[in-house]
């Protein structure tokens, strides 16, 4: 079993209330070889929502060394690693071993994330919830 990015299937869960579907992420999905996941909805945020980027890399938030935090200043913290956790506990569940994840999200960016200056900046990193995936020995992709 796969996880995937559940906006990558097609659904509009991104921050903006639109999707960015891949058509072979979501064909894994329909044949039951993947389960979709939004990490930042599981953590109880709202569609469409304030974009949020990191002050650090997913696994400085992990370890309390950074912060999610929206453009206008709202700390989100605690629903990004709230949100990795659930995800995490669905991958386990499923028994996957493997993640296909959004490029560049604050969740699920892979290799490269925003850099918190909400200027289209990246910067070497992981997302909060690649961050704990890999940590807990999921390989991760990012697909853009």
């Amino acid at each position: 079993m796969i996880i995937v990015s559940k906006c990558l299937t097609g659904c509009p869960c991104r921050y903006d209330g639109k999707s960015k579907p891949d058509p072979g992420i979501a064909a894994l999905v329909e044949r039951g070889e993947a389960a979709a996941v939004c990490p930042e909805e599981l953590g109880g945020l709202a569609v469409p929502r304030v974009p949020a980027e990191l002050t650090g890399t997913g696994g400085d938030v992990l370890d309390g060394k950074a912060r999610a935090v929206t453009r206008d200043g709202r700390d989100v913290t605690g629903a990004f690693i709230a949100g990795a956790y659930a995800a995490l506990s669905i991958a386990k569940r499923e028994g996957a071993d493997r993640a296909i994840l959004k490029s560049k999200s604050p969740s699920c960016g892979c290799g490269e994330v925003y850099d918190g200056s909400f200027t289209g900046s990246l910067t070497p990193g992981d997302g909060v919830t690649a961050a704990l995936f890999k940590r807990n020995g999921i390989a991760v992709e990012a697909r853009d």
